[in-house]
């Protein structure tokens, strides 16, 4: 709820719009969206309308996030140099780095498999590792820290048995042991020590992690359940890929690093047969066949425990998390929170097992109810690793927005994922739109060209409230994302200006100056306007040029 001052009366800027299908859905179903209702809070305070710097109030969390996390998929690979120079002007905290194990293995459109040993990094072509070798250095001399996700597709020839095309569909129930080969040779290529063949100095260690992509899509690991059944088994493969990665890194020297397991798609088809063999599975859905439990979280027994790979008897419950260590003892759990076309805290009634953003609650609490099942007090911190809004044009997908539309959301949208605690980071997925505008999330078009997208992650701005009487003060939260970037090249605090023009017309003026002394760039003040009018930031780069957010429209009665 909303805190407010006594007698204050606020307009919230909270538009609504009708559910829309999703993405995955196209894997075999659609579906409803549903996001459950956040309501922020916030206390309003006195403001002044000097120019002076004031002081920030203190942030609702101690928690040391959100982090500034960035997905932008291939683009890295084709054009690092220039992607990870428009990161570090972005100011990007955290870069996921999609590490495809097709793209690392030897022969991997063949069936059969290639002689050579999978745990060892020198074993594989040097040319596939080339590109990420060079991802890995650039970041880390930018000190933007990596994520390093490794996902699939696999090799061909790590197919399992039984797919219904075989050859056609590497993701059918993967080989567990080629897998956790495969992982400790990145473990040991990035464990800090290793030099390559040729080379004179080891490569950088990585020291954060995230296990598979999107487990719970049947185009990522199939099958997702047995067909015509309500018999889950994506969670049984996924279960085994987390203790044989779990088992790489610690093999490896990696067993205190940060390492995320879920990477969940947010929503499921729940209808007729679905998921079957290659739909989506409803996240909290899978989770619970992933921990061997029932919908009442009972541990799972006799013959529907079997069927899922989990411990049919009460015996083997009490050793299910000694035997199944990465579930419990992860570093945190990644969700893909998209609310796909609807604004950010928008509850669609009936479909309570999915993840968007403004159901991250009932992740959190399905995840500790898990943990407590088998005994454990783990609460994983929630890791947002792809984010963001499609817009059109170019999609003309269902669930797009407009380009200034979307810029509105993904600042509401940090906003939200700011007040939780338990979030470590808001991420964007893309940076560039894909050629053909198919999932167009990106901050500039496929040509390079910035959407409002784009100055809306680089300097976020969301007031809670735009309207109040005259007199009283409104919140205004932002984030200037480069300024911690830049205190630390010229060991000078950063300031943001919050400017407002009036109503009517005229130049911006600067009512209130901000020092940013938050590691991520957060900052939440109360302002007191002069009027109605347009308010915005704006901050100057260090030897650069000067910036501005969006512009938001405020009221006064």
């Amino acid at each position: 709820m909303t805190l407010l001052s006594p007698g204050l009366a606020s307009t919230p800027t909270s538009p609504t719009r009708r559910p829309d299908t999703r993405r995955w859905l196209a894997a075999g179903a659609a579906a409803a969206v549903v996001i459950v209702a956040v309501i922020v809070v916030l206390v309003v305070g006195g403001g002044s309308s000097t120019t002076q710097p004031i002081a920030p109030v203190p942030l609702p969390h101690p928690g040391p996030g959100p982090a500034s996390m960035f997905t932008p998929a291939s683009q890295l690979t084709t054009a690092p140099a220039a992607t990870i120079d428009t990161l570090a002007a972005l100011g990007v905290d955290q870069v996921h780095v999609y590490l495809h194990w097709a793209d690392i293995a030897p022969d991997p459109n063949s069936r059969r498999r290639p002689v050579f040993d999978a745990a060892d990094p020198a074993a594989y072509p040097a040319a596939n590792w080339a590109v990420f070798d060079t991802v890995v250095r650039d970041l880390k001399a930018r000190h933007i820290a990596i994520d390093l996700a490794l996902v699939p597709p696999p090799p061909l020839w790590a197919e399992g048995k039984g797919a219904p095309n075989p050859g056609e569909h590497p993701y059918w129930r993967p080989s567990t042991a080629e897998w956790g080969q495969f992982v400790e040779a990145v473990g040991l290529r990035y464990s800090g020590h290793y030099i390559p063949p040729g080379a004179t100095a080891p490569l950088p260690r990585v020291d954060f992690w995230s296990i598979w992509n999107e487990p719970n899509l049947g185009i990522e690991l199939a099958p997702q359940a047995v067909p015509h059944t309500r018999i889950e088994v994506s969670g049984t493969l996924y279960r085994q890929i987390v203790d044989a990665a779990w088992r790489a890194f610690a093999a490896t020297g990696h067993g205190h690093d940060t390492i995320l397991i879920g990477e969940t798609a947010p929503a499921g088809a729940t209808f007729g047969d679905a998921p079957g063999l290659f739909a989506v599975m409803s996240p909290l859905r899978f989770l619970r066949a992933l921990y061997c439990v029932d919908a009442g979280y009972a541990p799972l027994r006799g013959l529907a425990a079997r069927q899922r790979g989990c411990p049919a008897t009460a015996a083997g419950s009490a050793t299910f998390a000694a035997d199944n260590p990465g579930l419990f003892h992860a570093s945190g759990y990644a969700n893909h929170p998209y609310p796909q076309g609807l604004a950010p805290n928008e509850p669609t009634p009936g479909q309570p097992d999915f993840a968007e953003l403004a159901a991250t609650g009932n992740l959190e609490r399905t995840l500790d109810r898990l943990q407590q099942v088998y005994g454990s007090h783990t609460r994983f911190p929630i890791w947002s690793t792809e984010f963001g809004y499609q817009t059109t044009p170019p999609d003309t997908e269902s669930g797009v927005v407009s380009p200034t539309r979307a810029a509105y959301y993904l600042n509401w949208s940090e906003y939200l994922t700011w007040l939780d605690p338990r979030q470590r980071s808001y991420d964007q997925y893309l940076l560039d739109d894909p050629p053909d505008g198919n999932f167009a999330s990106g901050l500039e078009t496929a040509t390079g060209l910035p959407k409002p997208g784009f100055y809306a992650f680089r300097m976020p701005l969301y007031l809670p409230y735009t309207a109040t009487r005259s007199g009283h003060p409104l919140a205004v939260w932002g984030c200037v994302r480069p300024a911690p970037n830049a205190a630390r090249a010229t060991h000078r605090t950063q300031v943001v200006a919050i400017e407002f023009q009036p109503g009517g017309g005229g130049a911006f003026r600067t009512v209130e100056r901000v020092p940013i002394t938050d590691r991520h760039g957060y900052f939440d003040v109360p302002v007191t306007f002069p009027g109605s009018g347009n308010v915005r930031l704006a901050w100057t780069y260090p030897r650069g040029p000067q910036i501005f957010s969006r512009t938001v429209v405020v009221a006064l009665r």
